[in-house]
């Protein structure tokens, strides 16, 4: 096992009726933004449950976040949080939500050009506003992780950055606010949280024994729990343990000590930027192909994961192998989630854009061996036509 620092900062409050407890984790002298994304919080009353549970406080809303929330919006809110003298901001949503209010907090007092914020992959960061969370969409564990991913309209780009001052001081995961979720979302986050835990599990041993099998137990739940969720909306232990292992999926514990990859991811952000998939939709196109063409790399991850994960025992290695990934691919599909290019008629024309944005992002070493070169990326694409 690798030599690690973990330091899991946010508290979390988990359970239905949590958010009743906000006025215990938010000083009562706090100018609060409400920072929301399309307003689904105002049609199933998680809105009116904040504002209730916050009666008294000095309270602000900002709007219209999007599900890649761009940097032309949250500079509005930037504006906002400057004219009302915001002191506190309060993510209520989703991963998009809380990127975007991460940005947000870096930004407010940020003495350069704020898209340095992210460019600089957050490194010039020294400061940032207070942020919490009351989590409605469970998928990119951004509720109690330190990472946000950002879009600029202006130039097409989707880039990610992280920094300590920026991790959100608590998290309230109510499963009740998860039940009016469309199934497009319920779909998304299962799978945002399932390759979250690939991209940190599926790379090669170190003899992290509790890291795998947390992992593991994480893929073993998603696969169990994703498709009732579909089936049966308003099961609270379903939801509950779905919303549960989008959180753990992401904050740091599972990856603590081991080589991680993150190709999936980067190659995947291109896609979203260029062609507007949703985020969970590229990456299961984009994971099936990587585990074919990293396949000696990642070899013994591969086997480990056919047998524990899918019960795959009997064949040679490479039947193993190709019979996870399949078990893989049939997965996303039984969510809903196609797992070809094709099956959003995008017939690789744009392949050679999509590479020159890598190129310009600097992602030309990708992977746990950074060994995932422009070329590759490539092969990549054109694999998972």
């Amino acid at each position: 096992m690798n030599n690690f620092s973990l330091h899991l900062a946010t508290k979390v409050l988990f359970g239905q009726g949590q958010i009743a407890q906000l006025p215990t984790v938010i000083p009562a002298n706090a100018r609060v933004l409400i920072t929301y994304g399309g307003g689904s919080i105002k049609r199933n009353g998680v809105l009116d449950q904040v504002h209730h549970a916050l009666k008294g406080y000095s309270l602000f809303e900002f709007g219209g976040i999007e599900p890649n929330p761009t940097y032309e919006t949250l500079m509005q809110a930037v504006e906002m949080v400057h004219n009302n003298k915001i002191d506190f901001l309060l993510a209520v949503g989703g991963g998009s939500v809380l990127d975007g209010t991460k940005f947000i907090a870096a930004a407010a007092d940020y003495a350069g050009e704020t898209w340095e914020i992210v460019t600089s992959r957050g490194k010039k960061v020294t400061k940032a506003l207070p942020i919490g969370s009351v989590l409605t969409l469970p998928a990119t564990g951004s509720e109690m992780n330190d990472g946000a991913v950002i879009s600029r309209r202006e130039t097409g780009d989707k880039q990610a950055f992280m920094s300590p001052f920026v991790m959100p001081q608590f998290a309230i995961l109510d499963p009740v606010t998860t039940y009016t979720l469309p199934p497009r979302q319920i779909v998304n986050g299962v799978i945002d949280a399932f390759i979250h835990t690939m991209e940190q599990y599926l790379t090669y041993p170190v003899d992290a024994k509790v890291q795998d099998r947390f992992a593991e137990g994480l893929l073993l739940t998603l696969i169990e729990e994703g498709p009732k969720a579909l089936k049966e909306p308003e099961n609270y232990a379903v939801r509950a343990n779905i919303m549960w292992c989008a959180t753990m999926a992401l904050n740091g514990l599972i990856g603590a000590g081991v080589p991680q990859d993150w190709a999936t991811h980067m190659l995947g952000h291109e896609l979203t930027a260029m062609h507007g998939l949703d985020h969970a939709q590229t990456l299961a196109i984009i994971l099936p192909a990587i585990m074919r063409a990293k396949k000696a790399q990642k070899w013994e991850k591969l086997l480990q994961y056919a047998e524990r994960v899918w019960n795959i025992d009997t064949g040679t290695e490479d039947q193993r192998i190709e019979a996870a990934i399949k078990a893989t691919e049939n997965f996303f599909q039984q969510m809903g989630a196609p797992t070809r290019l094709s099956d959003y008629k995008l017939d690789g024309s744009s392949i050679p854009a999509l590479i020159e944005k890598l190129k310009e992002h600097g992602m030309t070493q990708l992977g746990e061996h950074r060994d995932i070169t422009l070329a590759d990326s490539q092969k990549i694409y054109e694999s998972a036509l």
